[in-house]
């Protein structure tokens, strides 16, 4: 028992070691902070900014709250940015329960709550668009909390991280939340160079372990054998199962592509069957992660269908309260639609999918309930593994392949670790718990190497935009923005790949000095005199190749003349004498025409250019009787009998042959005396000299190719600056001279429009084409800015027809011309227009029911809000972008008033 004194004590020696404010803070906590926390939050109480690279569920927000509490106690503003509107809503919700609706706000494009607020969650593009505004809002900023921060790799949205780093104020201490990534110290170096004195912490520690499975029928196998504690062997059982389904048949599948083995024993468990053997073993609740919309909601039919149940009357009943709650606000008849009785049912058997398609309340509630334990088995696509927090016991991964919008891919081991790295909620679990499932042709050894890698670099995704740059161009000037973005972390990594090429380049440039030392001769210029031996080998080549190149072409015009009946002489090779032609093959596809012959040995080829070196001109011609069927031996036989007595004992005379040319080449001639005369010609180390020349020039080659790769490198992201620059002043968004462009008018509007799509967004304002469109018009034509097809080949979408249609012609034909510009300065940034929601927005903007739009547009509920939002939003930035006399202002405002109801008002994500 310690006496007051001795834990005042105590309180006073953390005091000294942590700093005030970080005692106070863990004083907030029921839990000791692991030694990364704690250094981690030194470091920001000191005044750095710090980078956290930790592995999922390690308890890295705790960091980020830190510098909540610090900007609290200092009297500043903190910002806790996410990549996304749902991880948003629930660190809003997180922060609001300890600091109350009055300091707490939320900004996230289509929500406002309290903006002004001393902290502020929001989307990392809602800050982004802050800073280029200038927002008054930035006003007391201290820090900014970038959670997920290693989101920049994503090729779509990652640019805007590193926006946000470049253009924050240098007061700004930034706090900077990442999954374990292998190159964190480099990321932190750049952090430093860009942002001042920051702190890396790494840690690879998982608070709770994690135990790889596979499933094999309906058992569970460690993936791992403990023979040798420092490198673990893969389980001898799983590699007897994979070769003995080898061994079972081709492919070893059975019924519905599922894997057999040995006696027909199934491998592949069913869904229903892997949720009862996770029940059996304790290892519920479980996430499985399955990479499509529509394998989620048939797992969760499957298993209501095998009978499952995972909760008791209790659970059962606290499940239907919280349902009933959450969805009070939602009209009766859009619950019909989006089949409400159903998923309940779903829900209080404890079983639940979670996916981007589904109703954003409807996916709340799921990780609400998940949350407390009230629902057991969820199956989610890989959108759940980014940021929301739901932890649970097991992972389960069903397939190690997912289709990316274009091809299947093989998971990458950082995808691997980001997915498992739910399994084990710290505080409840000892051990959590990972479990693959045996599909057909798994190598149990590829698992293993993805559970096992530990390398996942972080690559920079930025490049300047057209929004970017007139923004940029508008605030700093053109030479300063060209230096900020040469700070941005792609130029970085640039760089870095340039030391060593540098360092490669330097090797090369000292060995080229010894060859040309070791080839220097006593009689001349050995270096002349091996460029004129080069010139002559050029030469000698050059004429090789156009001699080749026109007996290819007198060979093919040869073969196209032949004839079925032709007899010819094959010049060479294995198939060379007299053969028959059968067939031209002029409709073959490949190099010219391939002829079908019968060879003088009775038998039939496909021969190609290639076995004629020299044109072919028939010997002889027969009629190839009207039944003759070349794989009968005996009309063979007949054939090749009839060829000889035709021909008989005639002499053909040597087959052709190809002559050599060279000797009447006047260059080759002139290079030839020129050689005979130069002084070193007569040396007696001549060849030696020669060998070491030729080392040197083809050691030149590579050097020049190496330095062209380090010209490419450097300056890359600054000469793309410059090119998109380029664009927007050959179109009026920028003028005056190089490097002193002003920002015109349509400049200013185009810095207001942050889309993919936004140089085409800005020219057709610029150009009237939605001037005379009603709302519900305007709305289907914008749609087209916005959404992109997940299929390839969607089909022919359904119009409006009318204004809309000819308005979306105009589009493309707009960005056509747009196109054509890019390509002339070497640009590609703005993909076509695609009018696949047109029909949706324009329907659903006229006033008409959720059942008809779902139905009409074949589309998921959840997609249908996010969609619509998105439309919302790039309606009410074009809104504020368009000329105060311009009827767009009104029509858009309109059209965003049209579309804010039903579910797309109740909804609170997107």
């Amino acid at each position: 028992m310690t006496t007051p004194a001795e834990r005042y004590a105590a309180f006073r020696r953390q005091q000294a070691e942590n700093g005030p404010a970080l005692t106070a803070f863990r004083a907030l906590y029921d839990f000791e902070f692991d030694e990364f926390q704690v250094d981690a939050c030194r470091a920001l109480e000191a005044g750095d900014g710090v980078l956290v690279a930790a592995p999922t569920g390690s308890g890295k927000t705790v960091v980020g709250e830190f510098a909540v509490h610090l900007a609290l106690e200092r009297g500043q503003k903190c910002f806790y940015t996410t990549p996304i509107k749902a991880l948003s809503n629930q660190k809003y919700n997180d922060l609001l329960r300890r600091y109350g609706t009055a300091k707490v706000g939320l900004l996230t494009g289509d929500n406002s709550v309290n903006g002004e607020a001393p902290v502020v969650v929001m989307t990392t593009e809602v800050l982004r668009n802050m800073l280029y505004a200038g927002s008054p809002t930035l006003n007391g900023l201290g820090y900014v909390v970038m959670d997920e921060v290693h989101y920049l790799a994503d090729r779509f949205r990652g640019a805007v991280w590193e926006e946000v780093i470049i253009h924050l104020p240098e007061s700004v201490r930034l706090v900077a939340l990442s999954a374990t990534v292998s190159n964190a110290e480099e990321f932190g170096e750049w952090l430093g160079d860009v942002r001042g004195d920051t702190t890396v912490i790494v840690d690879e520690h998982r608070p709770v372990p994690l135990w790889q499975h596979m499933m094999v029928g309906n058992r569970l196998y460690d993936l791992f054998v403990a023979e040798d504690t420092d490198r673990p062997q893969v389980n001898p059982e799983l590699i007897r199962f994979a070769r003995e389904e080898v061994r079972f048949g081709p492919g070893g599948r059975g019924r519905r592509g599922y894997s057999r083995g040995p006696r027909g024993r199934m491998l592949t468990p069913s869904r229903p069957e892997v949720i009862r053997r996770l029940d059996a073993e304790g290892l519920l609740p479980a996430i499985t992660f399955i990479f499509s919309r529509n394998g989620c909601e048939d797992a969760v039919r499957q298993c209501v269908f095998a009978g499952i149940r995972l909760t008791d009357e209790w659970e059962r009943r606290e499940i239907r309260r919280i349902v009933d709650e959450r969805t009070a606000h939602l009209p009766d008849e859009d619950l019909s639609v989006l089949g409400f009785l159903e998923w309940r049912d779903s829900l209080e058997r404890g079983l639940a999918a979670h996916h981007a398609g589904m109703l954003p309340t409807f996916k709340e509630v799921v990780e609400e309930l998940f949350a407390k334990g009230l629902v057991k088995a969820v199956f989610a696509t890989e959108t759940l593994a980014l940021g929301i927090n739901m932890p649970a016991r097991s992972v389960v991964i069903e397939k190690l392949d997912k289709w990316n919008g274009e091809t299947h891919v093989d998971l990458t081991p950082g995808e691997y670790t980001q997915l498992t790295g739910r399994a084990g909620r710290r505080g409840i679990d000892v051990e959590g718990h990972a479990v693959v499932i045996w599909q057909p042709g798994t190598d149990p050894f590829a698992v293993a190497g993805l559970a096992s890698t530990r390398t996942y670099p972080l690559r920079s995704s930025f490049r300047p935009s057209y929004n970017m740059a007139v923004n940029l161009v508008g605030q700093v000037g053109r030479e300063r923005a060209r230096n900020l973005l040469e700070a941005s972390f792609a130029q970085f990594q640039a760089d870095r790949a340039v030391v060593g090429l540098t360092r490669q380049l330097r090797r090369s440039e000292e060995a080229l000095a010894g060859y040309a030392e070791a080839m220097t001769c006593h009689l001349g210029d050995f270096a002349e005199y091996a460029a004129l031996r080069r010139r002559l080998s050029d030469r000698e080549a050059e004429l090789a190749r156009q001699r080749g190149a026109a007996r290819r072409a007198q060979a093919v015009r040869s073969l196209e003349a032949l004839r079925p009946g032709d007899v010819i002489r094959v010049p060479g090779g294995r198939r060379s004498g007299l053969a028959v032609v059968l067939d031209p093959g002029l409709n073959s596809r490949g190099n010219g025409p391939s002829p079908l012959v019968l060879t003088a040995g009775k038998q039939v080829k496909r021969l190609s250019t290639a076995d004629f070196p020299v044109p072919v001109e028939p010997v002889e011609h027969l009629r190839i009787p009207r039944n003759f069927n070349s794989r009968n031996p005996k009309d063979r036989a007949d054939l090749v009998a009839t060829m000889h007595n035709k021909i008989g004992d005639r002499d053909l005379g040597p087959p052709p042959r190809v002559r050599d040319h060279a000797v009447e080449d006047e260059e080759i001639n002139r290079l030839r005396r020129e050689i005979r005369r130069h002084p070193c010609h007569g040396c007696d180390e001549r060849e030696d000299h020669a060998r070491w020349a030729e080392r040197y020039h083809r050691l030149l080659r590579e050097t020049e190719a190496l330095r062209r790769r380090v010209e490419s490198r450097s300056h890359v992201i600054a000469r793309t600056f410059d090119r998109v620059c380029a664009v927007l002043t050959v179109l009026g968004y920028l003028e005056g001279e190089p490097n002193a462009e002003r920002v015109t008018v349509h400049g200013r509007r185009l810095a207001k429009l942050y889309t993919e799509l936004d140089l085409l967004t800005a020219e057709c304002l610029r150009q009237g084409l939605w001037e005379d469109l009603d709302h519900a018009e305007l709305a289907a034509c914008v749609s087209c800015l916005v959404y992109e097809s997940r299929q390839d080949d969607p089909g022919s979408p359904r119009l409006p027809t009318g204004a809309a249609t000819r308005t979306m012609t105009e589009m493309v034909r707009l960005w056509g011309e747009l196109e054509a510009v890019e390509k002339e300065h070497g640009l590609s940034f703005l993909r076509e227009p695609d009018f696949g929601f047109a029909w949706v927005a324009w329907r659903w903007a006229k006033g008409h029911s959720l059942d008809a739009v779902l139905l009409d547009g074949d589309l998921a509920a959840g997609d249908f809000v996010r969609q619509v939002k998105q439309l919302v939003d790039l309606l009410d930035q074009i809104r504020e972008a368009a000329p105060q006399h311009s009827n767009v202002r009104v029509t858009a405002a309109q059209a965003i008033e049209a579309m804010r109801r039903g579910v797309v008002a109740y909804s609170s994500l997107a």
